[in-house]
């Protein structure tokens, strides 16, 4: 473990550059647990970093990756042992800490989460941080008493990573769904594989103006923000739920309250960085059991691609071109 290769951003001058170093542990940022990953995950939030986007990276320079899965090769808490087969999503690796996209990564252990005996390494990073995100806007939205005879809930975003894994969370307890996207025509038999009842032409839609248009919608989960984010909070049902957990349209958001207030419309903020470990594992749990996709892999699954073919792969992601996941085959089981 002298030296292994890791996906580094490096800070230059007008932004941030991605490339392959070696590098040794000594290099990382510190942590309890020392991980030999065997599968990361590609987020559009890894996309940005690697391609220079956006300044996801925090520090001089940091390994890339917000997900991974593995096995603990060292620890120095004794709530980890060698051999114990475990995985990390968010908790700020990738970010401010060095991430997964790595041969080896040192985490802390608070951010370290024991692979639940229900899933493979494989299959937690077909989920990692875009399932466990739409697990938890799905796991507020019922929090927040939505219930499934409240009307279909309208997914935008659904061939993205958060968005296809809600559309079959939410089937797989019930509700009634609605793919908002822009990609009708080419992703329609895949949305409807996941669980969309309907599929809704993102370029079709009437967004209005008025602080009150039509109620069509029970709930929503958006991803995109913006205009559509404005647009759901004037035609969600009196009492529905909206889970927030994406910007790719805009982050501005020009609306009135009175969807709040003449409809009791509630907007729930989802982040899933900086979670309580209690919340955490119990969406894992949930995620490994009664929320379990597994069957559904091999349509979530884009590609399994390997760790020098990110650089490609995450600018595939930002031009808009993917369907599904990019699952990272690095160590391997």
């Amino acid at each position: 473990m002298s030296a292994f290769k890791a996906l580094r951003v490096h800070r230059v001058e007008g932004g941030t550059r991605a490339r392959f170093d070696t590098v040794s542990l000594d290099d990382l940022t510190p942590g309890e647990v020392v991980i030999r990953v065997a599968y990361s995950c590609l987020n559009y939030k890894d996309a940005l970093a690697v391609s220079g986007k956006a300044p996801i990276t925090r520090g001089a320079v940091r390994t890339a990756g917000i997900d991974l899965s593995g096995v603990v090769e060292s620890s120095a808490d004794r709530g980890f042992a060698p051999g114990d087969r475990v995985l990390v999503t968010g908790s700020n690796i990738g970010e401010s800490l060095d991430g997964g996209f790595a041969e080896f990564s040192r985490v802390p252990a608070q951010a370290v989460v024991p692979l639940p005996a229900q899933l493979g390494l494989f299959e937690a990073m077909v989920l990692g941080t875009a399932g466990f995100t739409a697990a938890m806007a799905v796991w507020r939205m019922q929090e927040n008493h939505q219930v499934v005879d409240h009307g279909p809930i309208a997914v935008t975003g659904p061939t993205g990573g958060v968005g296809s894994i809600a559309l079959a969370i939410l089937k797989r307890v019930g509700f009634a769904t609605a793919a908002i996207t822009g990609k009708a025509s080419a992703a329609a038999e895949y949305l409807r594989h996941l669980g969309a009842d309907e599929i809704v032409d993102r370029t079709t839609l009437d967004f209005g103006a008025k602080p009150l248009e039509k109620a069509i919608w029970g709930g929503a989960v958006d991803s995109l923000g913006g205009r559509t984010l404005a647009y759901l909070m004037r035609t969600v049902r009196p009492w529905g739920t909206i889970a927030c957990i994406g910007l790719a349209e805009s982050a501005e958001l020009n609306a009135t309250v009175m969807p709040l207030i003449l409809r009791g419309v509630s907007l729930l903020g989802i982040h899933s960085v900086e979670v309580p470990r209690n919340w955490r594992l119990s969406l894992w749990e949930k995620l490994a059991g009664e929320w379990n996709l597994k069957s559904l892999t091999d349509r979530i699954v884009q590609r399994v691609i390997g760790l020098d073919d990110i650089p490609e792969a995450c600018g595939e992601l930002v031009a808009g071109r993917a369907l599904g996941r990019y699952v990272v085959r690095i160590g391997g089981d």
